[in-house]
């Protein structure tokens, strides 16, 4: 049977996707949140020409060369003044406080002579604008400056609060039940076994969940036993998560009970075994309305099927729509041909000021290398049956989170 293709098994997961609900957070809650609606203006900003330097509010007919002012009074951001100046008067004023009515340019204080008796005389002649921000410089009421699918951080939440809002619309984070599965695996910190490892796919799944904006959900690591897998899979149904990730036990030795205990539990599978290396024995199906990936028991596989695919349909959840997140590189060393399975290949990245960024794949891609993939930009991407690629060749690459 004809593997299938990594872009057709995308697009399996993420059909029929429902956006998750949309939830108000207070503005500090907000942080790797994605927006469900779009952000406008409350207000103005700056709301008043505001002056930009530290100086004073003039008006530019009197501002000549020689001329002397009177200072009639003064402005501070948050204290302004409440007159208007007249002929030959001007307020003495500093930065980000309101210009007054009547005053349409700011002389900078290093262009003043003072006077006795609260005068001054102007150095240069200044046109009118000069040092002042009109009202609405930076935004408007009403403009739209954050759109629907926005992940929230340091510059949208300033930005945020700046347009008015305390609080922010964001969609609630999908849940995502992750299950370890093997004899061979004990938890971080544990002391492994003579003939155990430490299982280090859950944790680099729920990471990738949390960076993502969904909420992770840890089942542990379940036994290689029908009865160990029924008992956290009838678990799952009562907790209904938007997806289950399980790790590992998916393939065809004598311990991958996986898929056979999730269609005991009521699985329906939709695929199982896709054209992408590392990765092949991925798995999808749905639980009732949860959406199940069987990730590989390999790390680099694992997390790499977790780019992928789960990314996707996270961003899905999220109300975000699919995009091309690959972009073009130049190799720095020689690929050989490919066979009938895509490649996501390991590799450092060097940019370049001039050019496109050059890619350099490790020599040694064992799917269990986890060190190789943490030392990773990138994914080269190697399409089926693509030819030898010499260095200094275009290629299609996939930066890592």
């Amino acid at each position: 049977m004809a593997l299938l293709p990594v872009s057709e098994a995308v697009s399996r997961i993420v059909s029929g996707i429902c956006p998750r609900p949309a939830e108000p957070v207070p503005l500090n809650l907000s942080p790797g949140r994605r927006l469900a609606e779009p952000l406008a203006a409350l207000r103005s900003q700056p709301p008043f020409p505001a002056s930009a330097m530290d100086g004073y509010a003039v008006r530019s007919a009197d501002a000549v060369s020689g001329a002397e002012l009177k200072v009639i009074g003064m402005a501070a951001a948050g204290h302004g003044f409440r007159g208007s100046p007249g002929a030959g008067e001007c307020v003495r004023i500093f930065t980000g406080a309101p210009v007054p009515e009547g005053a349409d340019a700011v002389l900078i204080q290093e262009d003043a002579t003072v006077l006795p008796g609260d005068r001054i005389r102007v150095g240069e002649a200044l046109p009118a604008g000069r040092n002042v921000r009109a009202a609405g410089l930076d935004f408007r009421q009403g403009d739209v400056l954050l759109e629907a699918g926005r992940t929230m951080g340091m510059r949208e939440v300033a930005l945020a609060a700046a347009l008015g809002h305390g609080t922010v619309p964001v969609r609630t984070r999908p849940r995502v039940a992750i299950l370890a599965t093997g004899d061979e695996l004990v938890s971080p910190g544990e002391i492994p076994g003579p003939d155990q490892i430490i299982a280090s796919n859950a944790v680099g799944i729920a990471a990738f969940v949390a960076a993502a904006g969904g909420e992770a959900i840890d089942l542990g690591i379940a036994a290689d036993t029908r009865s160990s897998l029924a008992g956290v899979f009838a678990r799952t149904r009562e907790l209904s998560p938007d997806v289950l990730v399980t790790l590992g036990g998916a393939s065809v030795g004598d311990h991958d009970l996986v898929q056979e205990a999730l269609k005991a539990a009521g699985m329906e599978l939709d695929f199982w075994k896709i054209a992408m290396r590392p990765g092949k024995p991925l798995m999808f199906g749905r639980l009732g309305e949860t959406r199940v990936l069987g990730l590989p028991g390999n790390p680099v596989s694992s997390l790499v099927c977790a780019v992928l695919f789960l990314g996707p349909l996270l961003s899905a959840l999220l109300g975000e729509p699919p995009r091309d997140r690959t972009e073009a590189a130049i190799l720095g060393a020689d690929m050989g041909e490919n066979d009938q399975r895509q490649d996501y290949v390991r590799a450092t990245l060097t940019e370049s000021p001039d050019s496109l960024p050059i890619v350099t794949p490790y020599p040694r891609q064992d799917s269990s290398m986890l060190a190789t993939l943490a030392r990773s930009d990138c994914l080269v991407i190697r399409p089926p049956f693509a030819p030898p690629a010499s260095a200094g060749t275009l290629c299609r690459i996939l930066r890592l989170p």
